[in-house]
């Protein structure tokens, strides 16, 4: 019996196992066998391997072909196998020298006529492989821009078989990296916090929330500006550190998405519909648990619109996330772990008509009905929101005002970055890069209190303030500090904290800085 190996990556959520992929030859009648705890796409490789060498004219082996995937505890999902299981067998079958196989990874999915196909992943399964100690990857020609993205590794690419041996006898094809198809321009326009009229409050909140990544709930009538608010709070945040981009990255990469234009250096925005499903927003999956919008939101925005009508079970299922800042999905026999710190914004209407509590419009809703859907958004979502702020209708007053142009988000974003410069200065030592990110422990025991602590011994004297909201207001003054480049919080920035957190009016302070 004759037998060779290659190596191949497994994924886990963002990480990577080193899969050995053995293939021996001969003690039965001619077929192929995969073992290992292989899901469905990943048997029908019988097929597709057996196909794709014929097509290029490099002949099957005439025996029985056993395929083992190892560890064979781990479940292996996906298509990207196929080129270490055909490399395997082609070594088993003395093809070329096995030898060249040692500290190599393959990654490709092979068609029917012997091309390689684009696989998801690719790039946290190469910095796995880089982490394993491997030097050398073969994968899809398509995918080179995205492989390249990876330090430490001698980068193949292959278009379809035969370069694949040609790569593994020593003589690789020319290396030629596709740029990019544009020939349709997708680009958004670019959407500027200008072109909201009015609202100054809301635009000093989001301001806010922008330079300390706190979550913001906004509630109001139809029609007063939530969604156009929360489309341009990505515009506000600073570009994503190396590290940062390369975790977003990796992300993308496990959702399918394309990286022919390089790491992704803008903090991400997801907006799932309402009737999105539990396994869409949180992720999941049969065998491969795939990231969800939780997680391809991660350092980025995810904005919930019309909050309410979500899901409960969607909405219930953010209280881990918002606090670990990743989400576990369990399986029977393994654990997906993907990273979720993102910067949630919720939006919602008054009740099912919108009108409730709006000056000058008639609520056609029961009282019953408009308390049902306040409490569609349970009381520990709200607690983890830093802050509440409610948009009501522009007057004829505002609407003059309005006409004339207000700040771009070029502006904002300026003195965002100057906060959030100081913010990375103080807290560079314990490895945290915003007031969001503090935890309660540390935000107490490590940073001197800010000035005028007894409003909140009040508020909590009340019971209008939990002990996760009294760390809120906390983040929320040291934020407001960092705006003002002020070095510690006083009693006027935590009072505009503790107003920010109930959802009370800032008139004092938007008219300051107008």
């Amino acid at each position: 019996m004759s037998t060779a190996r290659a190596f191949s990556v497994a994924l886990v959520g963002v990480e990577g196992a080193i899969v050995e992929v053995e293939a021996a030859l001969g003690g039965g009648l001619p077929r192929m066998v995969i073992v290992g705890l292989a899901d469905a796409a990943l048997g029908e490789a019988r097929e597709r391997c057996r196909a794709a060498v014929h097509s290029q004219g490099l002949g099957w082996p005439t025996q029985l072909v056993t395929v083992n995937l190892s560890p064979a505890t781990l479940p292996k999902a996906g298509s990207h196998f196929d080129l270490a299981i055909v490399t395997s067998v082609c070594a088993a079958a003395d093809r070329f020298d096995s030898a060249v196989l040692d500290g190599m990874v393959l990654l490709g999915e092979l068609g029917l006529d012997g091309r390689v196909r684009s696989v998801r992943g690719l790039l946290p399964a190469l910095l796995a492989a880089v982490a394993s100690g491997f030097h050398t990857a073969v994968v899809p020609a398509c995918q080179l821009r995205e492989a390249r993205l990876v330090d430490g590794l001698t980068i193949w690419g292959v278009d379809d078989l035969l370069d694949l041996v040609a790569v593994l006898v020593g003589d690789p094809p020319p290396q030629v990296v596709r740029a990019p198809q544009q020939a349709v321009d997708t680009t958004e326009p670019v959407k500027d916090l200008s072109d909201v009229m009015g609202q100054l409050e809301a635009k000093w909140a989001l301001e806010v929330a922008a330079a300390g990544r706190h979550h913001v709930f906004l509630h109001g009538p139809p029609g007063v500006g939530k969604t156009l608010l929360a489309e341009r709070l990505p515009g506000l945040l600073p570009d994503l550190g190396q590290s940062e981009a390369l975790e977003v990255s990796a992300i993308h990469s496990l959702a399918g998405l394309p990286l022919s234009d390089g790491l992704v250096r803008r903090p991400p925005y997801a907006d799932p519909h309402h009737s999105a499903s539990l396994a869409s927003i949180v992720g999941g999956g049969a065998r491969m648990a795939l990231p969800g919008s939780i997680s391809r939101a991660h350092r980025g925005v995810l904005f919930l619109d019309e909050a309410p009508e979500f899901s409960p079970r969607v909405l219930e299922a953010l209280r881990v996330p918002l606090e670990s800042g990743r989400v576990v999905l369990g399986r029977a026999m393994v654990h997906a772990v993907y990273p979720a710190s993102f910067q949630l914004v919720l939006a919602a209407n008054p009740c099912p008509c919108g009108n409730a509590g709006t000056r000058g419009a008639e609520c056609r809703c029961a009282p019953m009905a408009v308390r049902r859907y306040a409490e569609r958004i349970s009381g520990p979502i709200l607690d983890r929101v830093d802050i509440h702020h409610h948009l009501a209708p522009m007057s004829r007053t505002y609407l003059k005002a309005a006409k004339a142009t207000g700040e771009s988000s070029a502006a904002v974003a300026e003195r965002v970055g100057e906060a959030r410069a100081r913010q990375q200065q103080r807290l560079a030592e314990h490895g945290w890069l915003t007031n969001g990110e503090v935890p309660g422990p540390a935000l107490r025991r490590l940073l001197p209190l800010p000035k005028g602590v007894d409003l909140l011994d009040e508020a909590v004297s009340r019971g209008r303030l939990s002990a996760r909201g009294v760390d809120k207001v906390i983040r929320l003054s040291w934020t407001i500090a960092d705006l003002a480049g002020a070095d510690l919080p006083t009693r006027d920035h935590l009072h505009t904290a503790l107003a920010m957190r109930r959802g009370e009016q800032l008139g004092e302070v938007t008219r300051a800085r107008a």
